[in-house]
């Protein structure tokens, strides 16, 4: 019996416990990575705590730490691996930001110059007359 929460139903928690096959990469007691079924990439892979937690809200920062801290190493392995130069690093928190499974998962995605991989990144300019109040109120909730 697994000593940290899941839950019975999260296709990830299934892949931890052995239930779902994946293409694992690494694991250890709090953490397991493996390739994204659906890449964005070639090599795009998922680094997830073994524990069940949705989003960056929700998750003890503890448990966020001890899986952030094998990005560096799994994001070197994978570049090597794939020859790509650059990459992603990335979490989706809730549906509204594409969140599709509700497990916290940190995406590796390995880029290239001509992978065909494109975001749909539209910036706008920070509102200065409004930026203030903002950090005020942001400022006030930590």
């Amino acid at each position: 019996m697994p000593d940290h929460p899941t839950d019975p139903d999260c296709i990830f928690c299934k892949i931890i416990a052995g239930q779902i096959p994946s293409f694992k990469i690494y694991e250890d007691e709090a953490v397991f990575a493996f390739l994204d079924i659906g890449p964005l990439t070639h090599g795009h892979a998922l680094v997830i705590p073994k524990a069940h937690h949705a989003t960056v809200m929700t998750i003890p920062p503890e448990t966020l730490a001890a899986a952030a801290a094998r990005v560096p190493t799994l994001a070197k392995a994978l570049l090597a691996a794939t020859g790509a130069p650059a990459c992603h690093v990335l979490i989706n928190n809730g549906e509204e930001a594409l969140q599709s499974v509700h497990h916290l998962h940190i995406h590796i995605i390995p880029r290239s110059s001509d992978d065909g991989f494109t975001i749909p990144w539209k910036t706008t300019p920070l509102d200065k007359q409004s930026a203030p109040a903002l950090v005020q109120q942001i400022r006030a909730r930590l």
